[in-house]
């Protein structure tokens, strides 16, 4: 009888644990009505902790061609920073890093969200000068390009906060990717583009306290070379 209880005990514990463990990613991941359990839907200014409040949220809207995006918590930025920490603290030459932003449309099929994300680019990523025929290239960190679907930017960040990098600097890629959407593709769009991942890659540096905000300026460089 002992042991009945012990492996009954056991499953309690492991029944509870379970509900605290499916608690607590309910509320990091947020997007669902904690009375109706239904998915909640926002507008753009709201998406991702209000990381695109402002003038910003229209352009999200234009190059989405979306204006309700399903609800996301607090936790992008802070899973962004630590992955970013472990990557440097590896030793490797790059390392997979953590999404910022989910931009998943309402009513949006699988595949079709966008969203923006970061990760640790190895020193080749940047010296290679290949491009495809639909990008442009912008003079801002130490690579910046924009094309049809979305943008990307390389920079580099030395932090108190991160060991080594004051001689080995944190080497940081971003990318926006604005999923599947009927917006044209004009200039407009894709300095749209730029300009929206230039805002979430600020609020990486800050977040990481990176000299001279990881070399980024303080308004995006959206005039192509």
């Amino acid at each position: 009888m002992k042991v009945v209880g012990s492996v009954r005990a056991g499953r309690v514990l492991s029944a509870v644990g379970l509900v605290l463990a499916m608690g607590v990613g309910g509320v990091a991941c947020g997007g669902s009505d904690e009375k109706t359990g239904e998915d909640t839907f926002v507008g753009a200014e709201e998406v991702c902790d209000g990381l695109f409040a402002g003038p910003l949220a229209s352009k999200v809207q234009s190059v989405t061609g979306d204006a309700e995006f399903f609800a996301t918590g607090a936790k992008g930025l802070d899973n962004v920073v630590e992955a970013l920490k472990r990557g440097h603290a590896s030793g490797r030459s790059w390392a997979t890093g953590a999404e910022l932003c989910p931009l998943s449309p309402k009513g949006a099929a699988a595949g079709d969200s966008g969203g923006i994300k970061f990760s640790m680019y190895a020193p080749r990523d940047v010296e290679d000068p290949r491009t495809s025929a639909d990008t442009e290239s912008y003079d801002m960190g130490e690579k910046a390009e924009s094309r049809p679907a979305g943008a990307s930017l390389y920079f580099e960040c030395a932090s108190p906060q991160v060991k080594g990098s004051d001689e080995r600097p944190l080497r940081i890629f971003g990318s926006f990717g604005r999923g599947k959407s009927d917006a044209a593709d004009t200039p407009a769009s894709r300095a749209a583009n730029l300009e929206i991942l230039h805002a979430a890659s600020l609020s990486v540096v800050k977040k990481l306290d990176c000299e001279n905000d990881g070399g980024l300026p303080k308004t995006p460089v959206l005039t192509p070379k």
